[in-house]
């Protein structure tokens, strides 16, 4: 069978040999992988670091390679949203599984472990300001994953059913995906103060997660009907933005991964913390232990 090659114009390698957006070089990608939103939190995560061997920036993108305990991990920036998910999944598998010279795929696939370590909004009264909350199982309102074959074999679609029937989903809306993280990483992950739960990944802050400024909603009761809904005993704990992305793009790819967020705002209760940023070092320092 003849070896896929990729088009410039599909692969755009940049002329210092880096990946295009994340102008990284397949050398400087560790097979662990953490993704954060905030670029400045990247250096947050870097200061834990040993010794750090690469420092990259590129628009939203900046990544740090270095070695923590003897383990050899690359943290990266995503910017907010499953748009940029796509892009930075798509281009960390090209520097994993394509060979940048002759551009073919590479004989033996490298899986990547994935975690991305985030914020988000609490859904539930057992998840408030400062909980953990592991995604278990992630729903995604972005649509991006209806856009890759294969998409039906690796997403939950009972409950996908389940969840449009319960919230009488809007035709004009993305159809919505169910995906689940790699049970390995969860459990490796887990820790006794996190919460593990259905997230809902939205593909915009506003609108999209319920909330109404000078535009009103297209359904002002959607997040009654998600606070609602249960389904073999899972109820949504939450609203993020791009784990659904991170694990969908994952599972088609053959990459381990998950998300875990810190709760900033509980919706049901009408709270918020806006000094959440004291709070994360911990949930950091226990991924890179358990990565």
């Amino acid at each position: 069978m003849a070896k896929k090659y990729f088009a410039s114009s599909e692969l755009i390698i940049n002329e210092d040999g880096s990946v295009f957006h994340l102008h990284l070089k397949p050398e400087q990608l560790a097979d662990k992988v953490i993704l954060v939103g905030d670029p400045g939190r990247v250096n947050l995560v870097a200061s834990l670091f040993d010794s750090k061997e690469c420092d990259v920036e590129s628009r939203e993108f900046h990544t740090i390679t270095g070695t923590y305990k003897g383990k050899r991990i690359t943290v990266l920036s995503t910017g907010i949203g499953c748009d940029n998910i796509d892009i930075v999944l798509n281009e960390l598998d090209a520097l994993a599984n394509i060979d940048f010279n002759t551009r073919e795929e590479k004989p033996k696939h490298r899986t990547l472990e994935i975690v991305r370590i985030g914020t988000c909004g609490g859904l539930q009264p057992y998840t408030p300001v400062g909980t953990y909350i592991m995604s278990e199982k992630s729903i995604g309102f972005d649509g991006l994953l209806n856009f890759y074959a294969g998409r039906n074999d690796v997403c939950d679609l009972e409950f996908e059913e389940a969840f449009k029937k319960h919230t009488q989903w809007l035709p004009q809306l993305a159809a919505p995906y169910v995906i689940d993280a790699d049970k390995e990483l969860l459990d490796r992950i887990d820790g006794e103060n996190m919460v593990r739960g259905v997230t809902i990944a939205c593909g915009g802050f506003f609108g999209p997660q319920g909330r109404e400024l000078r535009i009103p909603l297209a359904d002002p009761h959607l997040n009654e009907k998600i606070e609602s809904f249960e389904y073999k005993g899972y109820k949504v704990t939450n609203f993020e933005m791009e784990s659904s992305a991170v694990a969908g793009l994952s599972r088609l790819m053959g990459h381990k991964a998950m998300t875990v967020c810190m709760v900033i705002a509980n919706r049901l209760a009408k709270e918020a913390n806006t000094s959440y940023k004291s709070g994360m070092p911990d949930l950091i320092e226990k991924v890179l232990n358990k990565i």
